[in-house]
């Protein structure tokens, strides 16, 4: 785990991370954000900008201002929809000219259990959903973008959102939230699926990379280890709910308490929703199986 003080980078300058690519860092700090939101800066003509923030004219003052003489902003990817990433996507396509390009919509993507989930009046956790957002260019698992000087594949990456990507250059990938080496991603019912978190942890571990550029924190140099640290890390989670549950039924809520001891309270309903989203995979598993619907506040038991 990155060591909170290792990563502190003055916001609004851009950085220099590799030839063609920069860093810019979002002022929205916050225990969900950490030091703030990662914009990233690719091309040396044609520069394509990887997460444009939060709303904030300071940041979008900042990204103008880290253009260098014969640079514009031709394309403006957003990897997922969350209010710390997407909003200003808008307002530096307006100033810009350049197209906004994600894979859709804020329910985009989404499984069919999360659907159902929302549809019975479960409201999403965690940093907020961008709900006017609109693509000028959707894009499909597996396309390439390509400009002057840069070429970049879309990885479909569900599981802290549904519609949420990472972008392949080369043996680097921006992995935005499904990959940080500050913090492991929140998964958050409707909008987090745990099942297809894993899925994509494992997609991304059968190739070769060099880094991970996340959405929030410094490069992960051992792109290998940290994706089998997640994994690892949510099996452990997975074991300690079942290993609860043994000693008979109970909520995600009760589960929280039980497993999160060290958490701080004003932390406890984010793991709250962790444990949720563990237990709907498990359910998909026929692992445990709700009282009645599936709920956030249903009370689970343990069958295999």
């Amino acid at each position: 785990m990155q060591a909170p003080d290792d990563f502190n980078p003055s916001p609004g300058r851009a950085v220099e991370l590799a030839r063609g690519l920069r860093r810019v860092l979002a002022p929205n700090p916050s225990p969900m954000t950490y030091r703030g939101t990662n914009t990233y800066l690719l091309g040396e003509r044609d520069i394509a900008v990887i997460d444009p923030g939060p709303l904030s004219d300071a940041h979008l003052q900042a990204i103008l201002d880290a253009l260098r003489p014969g640079q514009r902003i031709s394309h403006i990817f957003v990897t997922h929809t969350h209010l710390d990433h997407s909003p200003l996507a808008a307002p530096l396509s307006t100033r810009t000219g350049a197209p906004v390009l994600a894979f859709g919509g804020p329910q985009a993507g989404r499984s069919d259990v999360m659907s159902e989930l929302a549809q019975n009046g479960l409201a999403g956790g965690g940093e907020g959903i961008d709900s006017d957002f609109h693509p000028d260019v959707e894009l499909e698992d597996g396309a390439q973008v390509a400009a002057d000087g840069w070429q970049l594949e879309v990885i479909h990456t569900p599981g802290h959102l549904g519609n949420h990507i990472a972008l392949a250059w080369g043996d680097v990938c921006f992995t935005a939230d499904h990959v940080m080496g500050w913090a492991s991603s929140l998964v958050s019912p409707p909008d987090g699926d745990l099942t297809d978190f894993m899925a994509a942890c494992h997609r991304l571990r059968t190739q070769e990379w060099s880094v991970f550029h996340p959405g929030h924190g410094a490069p992960v140099t051992a792109p290998d280890q940290r994706l089998d640290w997640l994994i690892q890390h949510r099996l452990t989670r997975e074991t300690q709910i079942l290993e609860a549950l043994s000693q008979g039924p109970a909520t995600a809520r009760q589960l929280a308490q039980r497993i999160y001891t060290e958490t701080p309270a004003a932390l406890l309903p984010a793991a709250e929703r962790n444990v949720f989203a563990h237990l709907v995979d498990l359910t998909g598993k026929s692992r445990v199986v709700p009282a009645d619907t599936l709920s956030a506040t249903a009370r689970f038991r343990r069958i295999n």
